[in-house]
């Protein structure tokens, strides 16, 4: 009896180990096309080594902590509206919300996604005016008074191409018309030809995206609102008669992206011009800061959702991880010089002014291992298994930015940040 278990238990264990490997197969050949055409989504924790309930329960501990937990980002207001509030600069900004739209239509949480947009809509969207249908992209959530009138126009991007997903999976007939209030922005952005100094989200010359869709903001950009990926969903659902310049707008995105990317290192500046050639602010001199840590994981959405730019976005993971690998993969700092020096200024934030091994730029650059084909380039997905979201040894915390960039490139590791089709 007792050899019968011991050959059912061996038994058991050659099949779990046969169906892991199939599981491990089925996933590299979910990365030969990209998602919008196979329809299959790559799971690279998966793929490392990790259980698919695990990896269930990180993305699970992910949302929980910034959406309900005691450090969440994530506030309602009343019985149908919500904000996603930066704790350490004390507002909501249309970046964060936006973005808590995209991760709750991704994950199927539609109260979250109604709420918040109910609670933009309300509280931050022009009705009128030069303006009209454009964001005031800060205020204060406490006060109510907007720290500025003004836009910035990556939260336009991210609330277009999350309302054209919930009009896709959930539909128009549930209390909010996603598509039309998609629509409203953008036939509102098709009419704003510089009065009142309002323009395009995208500068229509250049076919990029505006820094700011006013004044002299709308003449430079930046990088890591290249977003190649969302103008093929706009091509795709919005079907506002623009479906063409959308898809120019993808190339030339990725276009830019080739000449803003430093050659060896592959980082990029926060800010440039059109021409990807660095740009300071009065707030910063030029470097790969805080806003830069987005490109990595938006190159790696591209590479993965629609996979028209391949050669050089592997290409680009390889020099990009190469660099950070040579910085040392467990203690690589979050403020570089394109060339990676170090620069001799440190943009501070919450407080604090100090280089640091962020969460933010971990979670990122853990995304390029989908591109990155060498072997070892699953070290970074490990190291982002095993990072934690809590406060950093001298007390700052950043559940915002760290946490969203932190969520979101989990959803893409695990295959559950999507091209939401029509159902």
């Amino acid at each position: 009896m007792k050899r019968v278990n011991i050959l059912l238990l061996c038994i058991a264990v050659l099949l779990f180990n046969y169906a892991d490997a199939q599981n491990k197969n089925t996933q590299r050949k979910a990365g030969a096309q990209p998602a919008f055409l196979s329809g299959q989504y790559n799971n690279l924790f998966l793929q490392a080594g990790y259980s698919r309930a695990d990896i269930d329960k990180k993305v699970d501990k992910a949302y929980h902590d910034l959406f309900e937990g005691p450090s969440r980002i994530y506030f309602e207001v009343g019985d149908s509206m919500a904000y996603v509030s930066d704790l350490k600069n004390n507002d909501a900004r249309t970046e964060g919300l936006s973005y808590g739209m995209m991760v709750a239509v991704q994950l199927g949480k539609k109260d979250v996604f109604d709420r918040i947009w109910r609670w933009s809509k309300k509280y931050l969207q022009h009705q009128e005016g030069p303006r009209e249908a454009y964001f005031a992209w800060s205020i204060n959530p406490k006060t109510m008074k907007k720290n500025s009138e003004g836009s910035a126009s990556d939260g336009e991007l991210y609330y277009i191409t999350s309302l054209l997903f919930a009009a896709n999976k959930w539909g128009n007939n549930t209390g909010i018309h996603y598509y039309n209030e998609a629509r409203r922005i953008l036939d509102a952005m098709w009419k704003k030809d510089g009065t009142g100094n309002i323009y395009n989200l995208i500068n229509t010359e250049h076919k990029q995206i505006s820094f700011v869709p006013e004044g002299r903001g709308y003449t430079w950009t930046d990088p890591s609102y290249h977003l190649p990926a969302f103008y093929e969903v706009w091509a795709l659902y919005a079907k506002d008669g623009h479906e063409q310049f959308y898809k120019d707008c993808a190339d030339t995105a990725r276009s830019f992206l080739h000449r803003a990317c430093h050659p060896v290192t592959g980082l990029n500046a926060d800010y440039t011009g059109f021409n990807g050639q660095a740009r300071s602010t009065p707030w910063a001199p030029s470097a790969f800061r805080y806003d830069s840590w987005r490109v990595p994981m938006n190159i790696a959405m591209d590479y993965l959702w629609f996979g028209k730019d391949r050669a050089w976005q592997e290409d680009y993971a390889k020099r990009l991880q190469g660099f950070l690998r040579s910085r040392g993969i467990e203690r690589f700092e979050d403020q570089f010089n394109t060339d990676g020096s170090l620069p001799s200024y440190i943009l501070d934030a919450g407080g604090f002014r100090k280089l640091r091994h962020s969460l933010g730029l971990v979670s990122t650059a853990a995304t390029t291992s989908a591109m990155n084909k060498e072997k070892g380039s699953l070290d970074f997905v490990h190291h982002l298994w095993k990072a934690r979201l809590e406060p950093y040894g001298d007390g700052y915390f950043d559940p915002y930015y760290d946490g969203l960039l932190y969520l979101f490139s989990l959803m893409h590791l695990s295959g559950k940040y999507q091209i939401i089709k029509p159902t």
